[in-house]
Parts: C-alpha cells; sequence; structure tokens
C-alpha cells in the first residue's frame, strides 16, 4: 500500500494553521486540530501549486508581528 502522503495519485488538501503556515494533506487522513483548509480536494500537483501562489512569505505570522512590533519601536 501507498503512503498516503506521497501518492502522486492520490487526493489532497491544503491546510493552514494559525501561523499561516501551509500543509499538503491527504484527503483521507483526519485534518488534525489546529488546521483550516484552505482548498479543498484536488490533484497533488494542483496543491503544489496552490501552496507555490499563496504562502509567499514563509515566516510564521507570529514571527512578522514581533518584526512589525519591533520596526514600529526603533521609530520612536
Amino acid at each position: 500500500m501507498t503512503n498516503p502522503f506521497e501518492d502522486p495519485e492520490g487526493t489532497y488538501l491544503v491546510l493552514t494553521n494559525d501561523e499561516g503556515q501551509h500543509s499538503l494533506w491527504p484527503a483521507v487522513v483526519e485534518v488534525p486540530s489546529g488546521w483550516t483548509v484552505l482548498l479543498s480536494e484536488a490533484d497533488h500537483q494542483s496543491c503544489l501549486d496552490f501552496i507555490e501562489r499563496s504562502w509567499v512569505d514563509m515566516r510564521p505570522r507570529s514571527l512578522v508581528v514581533a518584526m512589525e512590533s519591533d520596526a514600529g519601536s526603533e521609530r520612536l
């Protein structure tokens, strides 16, 4: 049996968490707590293409906020 996380013929979801991080997730596996579906069932390549287009800033959301806060305090 093929690993559902590596099945090129499988159907996948694109998930995101509170930090804005994305994950390619097999549609046959339950979505873990703390993750939200961004893209419903699609083929492997379509999901990868979606992630490439939509996840352009790889920094976790908390880091972006901290950096913006630090930059704002430097201006004072």
